[in-house]
């Protein structure tokens, strides 16, 4: 269960309390699920019986004990403790975070695809524009990584540079056939690329390939399909304030942390949450949400969801990898090697989301 999911699961406990009459209170849009603080237990806690207790005419523990019996019937909660002054903490099934570490691990970049066909299938039709058929192209590796069979088709035969150097890949041209089996026939419309394209030297007009296929394909689908794309050179740039070289950048040195492991003498062992906490939860809460993250880019067509998810991942795990190695005299502990676990499980995600939109993930930067 990800911390989401268990969101939503706290306001249906809240829900079905107001139903039975147990609280008088307005059902909150949100219920905040963190880390377990100081006094806390378990896996995840949530603050709702605080946020309730003054609508509700009851002491924030009362209301906690309300909730709590219709919290410990749900699915993937094996246990819920109330502490401090109301705070709900959950202890959860089989979804711990040393078992996510071990899961993302096991799968690798695989990590969030679906386990066989879904047996969806999808036929994608683009314009002929280069922005249509990149963003077509990201459409069908995600959907594809949900299991369903999927059929791209661009009204003309693009230009031979988007597939060479772009990387996309177009199944037909032209109008789609009449036969085989019904599809889910999908448009994919995307704001076009602009024409005032600002890159040294000036290009063809509306041309991203000068920028190369990583760059392009970014600044293409980092985007909404609503908003304008910016492909101008500032995707090349290699600081923080370029989103793709962050996310390129933490995948390099996870890889480059794994290296320096190995020449101090240690691997990475997932294991119990280390005393970082706080940089711990901010690097587990994502990639928990990554599988929700790929379905939902696949429901909606939308590449630029998982091209922010990535940007969310990597900086989570930039604050989190200068605690992974020892430092000094100090030898590898057991927190060291499940932090090495956790920054490779987030290699994982990174390597694995920008395959999917047709980014490389390189191993030295």
């Amino acid at each position: 269960m990800t911390p989401v999911e268990l969101s939503r699961t706290v306001l249906r406990a809240v829900r079905r309390a107001v139903d039975e009459g147990e609280l008088r209170v307005a059902v909150p849009e949100r219920a905040v699920v963190t880390v377990p603080g100081p006094g806390g237990c378990g896996d995840y806690a949530t603050n709702i019986a605080l946020q309730l207790a003054r609508p509700a005419g009851h002491t924030p523990q009362r209301v906690a004990e309300i909730l709590r019996p219709h919290l410990l019937g749900a699915d993937g909660v094996d246990d819920v403790v109330v502490t401090g002054p109301g705070f709900i903490n959950f202890c959860l099934t089989g979804s711990t975070p040393t078992a996510l570490v071990e899961d993302i691990l096991r799968c690798g970049p695989r990590y969030g695809f679906a386990d066989g066909p879904s047996g969806q299938v999808v036929q994608l039709h683009c314009p002929r524009e280069v922005r249509a058929v990149v963003v077509m192209d990201a459409v069908a590796r995600i959907l594809r990584s949900q299991g369903a069979l999927v059929r791209t088709r661009c009204e003309a035969r693009p230009e031979p540079l988007w597939q060479d150097v772009l990387g996309v890949g177009i199944d037909a041209y032209g109008r789609p056939a009449a036969h085989g089996p019904a599809p889910l026939d999908v448009d994919v419309r995307p704001v076009p690329a602009p024409l005032d394209v600002d890159i040294r030297p000036v290009p063809a007009p509306g041309d991203p390939v000068p920028l190369g296929a990583d760059a392009a394909r970014w600044a293409l689908l980092h985007p909404a399909a609503h908003d304008r794309p910016r492909v101008t050179d500032e995707h090349l740039v290699q600081r923080e304030s370029n989103p793709l070289f962050r996310v390129r950048y933490a995948h390099a040195r996870i890889r480059a942390t794994t290296r320096n492991a190995a020449d101090l003498g240690f691997t990475s062992e997932p294991g119990p949450a280390p005393a970082s906490h706080a940089a711990d939860l901010g690097v587990l809460t994502p990639l928990a949400d990554h599988p929700r993250i790929l379905a939902a880019a696949a429901t909606h067509r939308a590449p630029d969801r998982l091209a922010r998810h990535l940007v969310t991942v990597a900086d989570a795990v930039l604050v989190l990898l200068p605690a992974v190695l020892p430092r000094g005299a100090e030898k590898p502990s057991v927190a060291h090697r499940a932090r090495l676990a956790l920054a490779e499980a987030a290699g994982a995600v990174l390597a694995g989301g920008l395959s999917l939109l047709g980014i490389d993930a390189p191993e030295h930067i």
